[in-house]
């Protein structure tokens, strides 16, 4: 199966060009244009193929309905009525291979035939019925091995990941030194605080750990919610994704900003103001909302154009970036089953949902096909721009973000543990993640662009590097258990010094 580009004219006017997929029988499709002519597009009679036309279509396209017989055996219809391709307009607008039915032949087959999405086909139909000349030229160029826009997301993930790691480290490290401050003053300070200062969890209450359930929640919700876009997606509900997307944005790019700019403004990020219906808010945050603001709103009203995906890529790090700030794995074990049920609902939901659905459940939602074509923002993506397809290089926020889990803890346990750069986990579960999301477009590249399941090369790649290592240093209990607790994490001017309550190992 190879994808196939239909450029095609309606009463001598070019029109939108159409992607479709050859069958695997019939004559093979030139790779350029060069040198080929349009020729002229037919509806067989009768339109459904099956039986002899009664219509002679010498020298043109024939185009058919699917259904009611086999590929094959519309194929020889239209080669019978003289046609020199046929085009058949699919019932959904996902495509599927052309294939033979079982024990069927199909080498006294000598023209090529293309399976074509339901609307574009619909479309072709419309004018023939109105009429109106429409002709086709169909190809099927060779698909670059590698764009430049899959280094650049390849990049960008990687990055956000790294940035996310560190910052979570460093707040991490900073909330370690402010509980060690307040233990050293626990003499001074009131009985009411006296039990917060102790509890290193409260002393980190801006941080949300997983646990075991909210793995398994998270995964189940995800499911519903996808399953919620399949059945429901509209142009409205596209609407609805769209304004919770620029919420989120404009809260993560907030917060990235804030935090970014406190090191230089740091009074205005300790000065408060109350603000109706909000409550205190920074001055600092108060500034920047409106830039903040201005950027999501911008993105979201001119989103369908062609530079869009930059402002989408902004707002999606910045919220991955605040998402991976807030929310940690607390230890190995969270980590194993969240990322092992991710690395199953990613496989289920891309390869085996079309067992029960008929089609790609994660494939349609991703590509929008059931909202005119624009995808569910919640993505990165940078256009391809070496292909002649044309199209995006995407990769959705979970792909970054479950791994993104793992690797800050792989860091803020080095930290909390006093590993070097080798001998950690942070290193490694990078390298990881890096080459497990290498293999993604390996394989995409190799499957002609079919979707594939991330996880289902990143998983393996980061969690079971870590699991590897774990066991082979005889550290995997620590690291399944213990994980990065805040009373065990290094802080400046400590030096051997072990946290109240514990004795050296």
């Amino acid at each position: 199966m190879r994808q196939v580009k239909i450029r095609t004219w309606i009463k001598g006017e070019e029109d939108s060009e159409i992607v479709g997929v050859s069958a695997r029988f019939g004559k093979l499709i030139a790779d350029h244009e060069q040198g080929k002519t349009s020729v002229p597009l037919s509806k067989l009679d009768p339109e459904d193929g099956c039986t002899d036309s009664i219509k002679p279509l010498q020298g043109f396209t024939a185009l058919v309905e699917r259904g009611n017989c086999t590929f094959t055996t519309k194929a020889r219809t239209a080669q019978k009525a003289g046609a020199v391709a046929l085009l058949v307009v699919n019932d959904k607008q996902e495509l599927y291979k052309m294939i033979c039915s079982e024990n069927d032949t199909f080498h006294d087959i000598i023209i090529p035939s293309v399976l074509l999405p339901k609307a574009a086909g619909e479309h072709l139909e419309e004018a023939l019925d109105s009429n109106n000349e429409v002709r086709v030229l169909h190809y099927s160029p060779k698909r670059t091995m590698v764009d430049i826009a899959e280094v650049f997301l390849w990049l960008m993930a990687l990055g956000t990941i790294l940035s996310a790691s560190f910052w979570s480290a460093w707040t991490a490290k900073e909330s370690a030194q402010e509980h060690y401050r307040r233990l050293k003053e626990l003499p001074e300070l009131p009985a009411e605080d006296l039990v917060e200062a102790r509890d290193p969890e409260k002393a980190n209450k801006d941080v949300i750990d997983i646990n075991v359930l909210s793995a398994v929640l998270f995964v189940l919700m995800a499911s519903a919610f996808l399953m919620l876009l399949y059945f429901y997606m509209s142009a409205w509900f596209m609407r609805v994704l769209v304004i919770l997307f620029c919420i989120g944005g404009f809260e993560g790019l907030q917060t990235c900003l804030v935090s970014l700019l406190y090191r230089w403004f740091p009074k205005a990020g300790k000065k408060f103001i109350k603000v109706p219906l909000l409550g205190e808010v920074s001055v600092l945050a108060l500034f920047l909302s409106p830039f903040c603001l201005a950027f999501s709103v911008v993105w979201g009203v001119f989103r369908l154009n062609s530079y869009a995906w930059i402002g989408q890529d902004v707002l999606g790090m910045a919220l991955i970036l605040t998402v991976l700030q807030i929310v940690r794995l607390p230890n190995i074990k969270v980590a194993a089953i969240l990322l092992g049920c991710a690395f199953l609902y990613d496989v289920f939901w891309v390869f085996i949902s079309p067992t029960f659905f008929h089609e790609s459940v994660m494939i349609v939602v991703a590509r929008g096909d059931k909202s005119d074509g624009e995808g569910i923002p919640m993505l990165l993506k940078v256009p391809r721009l070496y292909d002649p397809w044309g199209g995006y290089s995407i990769i959705g926020f979970g792909d970054i973000l479950l791994p993104g889990l793992l690797v800050s803890f792989c860091l803020r346990y080095d930290w909390t543990a006093r590993k070097s750069l080798f001998r950690g986990y942070f290193l490694w579960s990078t390298v990881g993640y890096g080459l497990g999301l290498f293999i993604t477009y390996v394989a995409l590249n190799a499957m002609n662009g079919s979707g594939q399941p991330a996880l289902l090369y990143i998983v393996p790649c980061t969690l079971g590097t870590v699991l590897l290592l774990g066991w082979w240093r005889g550290e995997l209990k620590s690291l399944w258990f213990k994980g990065d607790s805040l009373d065990q994490f290094p802080v400046d001017g400590e030096q051997d010094h072990h946290p109240v309550g514990r004795s050296p190992e």
